[in-house]
């Protein structure tokens, strides 16, 4: 681990190379229990999506549990924190921090808890915006994620993304993706990955 700000959040914590358990212990530590608990529930969803769609689903629980860890560090904090990853900060994201934080997590995947993956990498760093030319696991733990929400009550979207599940993987995504796309008047910002996303996905209907 070579970042000294990944070794201050890790100093007290026993890490045991099983990412499930070393996720518990992280995030217990730090007293995110909410985080805790909707990673878990995003791990079953991920995996039951990954089953149906025929993608790896030990792959596919392994990026979800560890999808949010980066909410270990406080919104006002994260441009700072991703700079100090090395990450190049878009200017949506120093706009919004909170979209930066799901390449936040990707950084402290490999570097806390030692995955080297490429797939589960990309799944983790695109859970929020999705990407352009984003994989089936890419899009599997994207959806997952939405269907089991970090908020109150069920999503406003929950019925017509489990109906696009019914017709495909692509179309279930595409609903989420659509859903923003229709707001995106009243958002702070657009992020230009899901902007890429969206076009992608939905120009096969607007063709």
């Amino acid at each position: 681990m070579q970042y000294d700000i990944l070794k201050q959040v890790t100093k007290d914590v026993t890490l045991t190379g099983d990412v499930r358990t070393d996720v518990i212990a992280f995030l217990t530590f730090h007293g995110f229990h909410h985080t805790l608990q909707h990673s878990g529930q995003v791990a079953v969803e991920a995996k039951k999506l990954a089953e149906r769609f025929g993608e790896d689903a030990a792959l596919a629980v392994q990026a979800a549990w560890i999808h949010d860890v980066s909410a270990v560090f406080p919104n006002a904090e994260r441009i700072a924190v991703a700079e100090a990853l090395d990450i190049v900060v878009l200017p949506e994201e120093r706009t919004l921090p909170l979209i930066i934080h799901q390449r936040i997590s990707k950084v402290m995947a490999r570097h806390i808890f030692g995955v080297t993956n490429e797939a589960v990498l990309s799944a983790i760093g695109c859970h929020t915006t999705l990407k352009k030319d984003a994989s089936a696991l890419d899009k599997v733990v994207f959806v997952a994620d939405k269907i089991k929400w970090d908020q109150d009550g069920e999503p406003p979207y929950l019925e017509k993304i489990l109906a696009g599940l019914e017709q495909s993987l692509d179309a279930a995504t595409l609903v989420y993706l659509d859903y923003l796309w229709q707001k995106r008047d009243g958002l702070v910002v657009i992020h230009p990955w899901l902007k890429d996303a969206y076009e992608q996905l939905s120009k096969p209907l607007n063709s």
